[in-house]
């Protein structure tokens, strides 16, 4: 991946951590699940599903840490072992090839808004999710949701990891 390549920058609170995604993320979730809940603290997570290759560490370094989630099959939460700011995540489902990146430890976030909101049963009453996105109780199909570039983007991803 070269360095000239950006979609957009990001790092974490204390500057000791910095990466770059190389290009736009395959979708972008917002979760309301109880889990993400506790874990950041809010009301929900944002997170921008990318391949970890798109990913490049640009300054500093991570620390990986074992969590569990609600499928039982954990997750890998990369923090910055200064401040412990949550960069990324790596779910066991996509494994080390596809990163979570965290839309807030981005210098732009406001480029990902969120494609859909999931695990809305149990977000907040508060919350007024707009009625232009995609929102569903549970999780969903990414057939049915995903662009069409980013379906092929997974099936390359899947492709080389067989």
């Amino acid at each position: 991946m070269s360095t000239e390549a950006a979609f957009c920058d990001g790092g974490c609170t204390c500057r000791f951590v910095r990466y770059r995604m190389a290009t736009k993320p395959l979708f972008v979730h917002c979760c309301h699940c109880r889990w993400c809940q506790r874990e950041s603290g809010a009301s929900f997570a944002l997170n921008a599903m990318i391949e970890a290759d798109r990913v490049q560490l640009l300054q500093g370094e991570i620390e990986v840490v074992d969590t569990p989630s609600n499928s039982g099959k954990g997750q890998k939460v990369s923090r910055c072992p200064r401040c412990r700011i949550a960069v990324w995540s790596n779910y066991a489902g996509g494994g080390d090839a596809i990163r979570f990146v965290r839309v807030g430890t981005l210098d732009s976030p406001d480029l990902l808004p969120p494609d859909v909101h999931i695990f809305t049963a149990s977000k907040q009453p508060w919350v007024v999710l707009p009625p232009d996105t995609p929102a569903t109780a549970e999780y969903y199909k990414a057939s049915e949701l995903w662009p069409k570039e980013s379906l092929e983007r997974r099936a390359a991803l899947r492709a080389r990891r067989q």
